[in-house]
């Protein structure tokens, strides 16, 4: 983590950034601190490169996969700690129409559009908009303006991505969207790689999960959705009751392990919901994230290999765990899916909270820092 710390001070001096202003932006890293936990995050793709955390023993550790350098993100095909937009997950056919008008994207996975285009929302400077370094709610909100035809999606479009600590041990993110002169479809989500373990420990197959989410959106073999929904229960996506990643992985050899979206199930008259939990035995952590997305995307990092992230360290395939809380991929195309029109009248918002704590043993209630 030296070269952060050492890009962290040249960054900082040539960003602009002084007494709460934002005189000229420039790539740069910020960090939110409260008790234990230490976020770090970056104003290129409005990223979250580190989360540091202790263990069941107060052990300190990052449980984020990402880099040393800056430069590696700006050049990072994963989408580590990203967040990806305007419509986050896959469009088929890279195309949809709206109120009558065709419109065609910019392909960028086979013929379908994958996190906003070849230059999606992860892959462009946000402007800082405010940074509260200290306070009891630590936080930091980027801005990014989309122009109108932006990857082939119309409209203006202003976005914002706001990362809070809060309450003990937690994250809050929020996205707002706001549609200036024309309907657009926007799905923002944060792209982080998960490993409770630490980004170093090696594989995610024996972290247990538990999805709460009992229907997924069926899928072609390019990862399109039919449309069609299909009840997890018995099947290789069964996370209903807690299970170890890796227990049913091997039924998934097309997709070399998972990369689905769950259709969240929730209560009725609770906006937000628990969309998943995962824990690591060996380090005690814990990770519940609630949300007030329709769907969540799980994804096990199938396809990373040889990449050499922080420390040296080389991630290989399931070496992070993806929990991306969003509308259901593909919706411009499915009239029976969630709507994500957003409109100068009707604004996008996207909420996320993580909490954090330990567990000594499998029979302990969840216990905070």
């Amino acid at each position: 983590m030296t070269n952060i710390f050492v890009l962290l001070c040249l960054l900082l001096a040539v960003s602009g950034y002084v007494n709460g202003s934002v005189r000229e932006q420039k790539i740069g890293i910020f960090e939110l601190k409260k008790g234990d936990l230490s976020l770090k995050v970056t104003n290129w793709g409005a990223s979250i490169l580190s989360l540091v955390l202790p263990d069941k023993n107060g052990k300190l550790g990052d449980v984020i996969l990402g880099y040393d350098s800056i430069k590696d993100y700006t050049n990072d095909t994963t989408y580590f700690g990203a967040t990806v937009g305007r419509v986050a997950n896959r469009v088929g056919g890279a195309q949809f129409t709206l109120n009558g008008i065709h419109y065609k994207l910019v392909a960028n996975e086979g013929n379908n559009t994958l996190h906003g285009g070849s230059r999606g929302f992860s892959d462009v400077l946000w402007k800082v908009k405010s940074y509260q370094k200290e306070g009891p709610n630590p936080s930091i909100t980027f801005s990014y303006h989309s122009s109108d035809g932006e990857e082939g999606f119309p409209g203006d479009l202003i976005v914002t991505v706001s990362y809070i600590l809060t309450g003990k041990n937690q994250l809050a993110i929020k996205m707002k969207g706001k549609a200036l002169n024309k309907p657009t479809p926007v799905n923002l989500a944060n792209h982080a790689y998960w490993n409770l373990g630490g980004h170093n420990s090696g594989s995610i197959l024996n972290e247990v999960v538990q999805i709460f989410g009992s229907q997924i959106t069926v899928v072609d073999s390019k990862l399109i959705p039919t449309g069609k929904f299909a009840y997890v229960k018995g099947t290789a996506y069964d996370f209903l009751k807690p299970h170890t990643v890796g227990t049913r992985i091997n039924q998934l050899a097309e997709t070399k392990g998972y990369d689905i979206n769950y259709v969240l199930d929730g209560e009725k008259g609770k906006k937000i919901k628990l969309a998943a939990t995962v824990q690591d035995k060996k380090s005690g952590r814990v990770l519940e994230l609630y949300t007030d997305a329709p769907g969540l995307q799980f994804y096990t990092g199938n396809y990373i290999k040889d990449v050499k992230g922080k420390s040296g360290f080389v991630y290989q395939a399931h070496a992070g765990l993806c929990l991306e809380s969003q509308a259901f991929p593909d919706s411009v195309n499915h009239p029976n899916f969630p709507s994500t029109i957003v409109t100068p009248e009707k604004p996008y918002e996207h909420y996320m909270l993580f909490k954090f704590s330990t567990k000594a043993h499998n029979h302990e209630f969840l216990h905070y820092f």
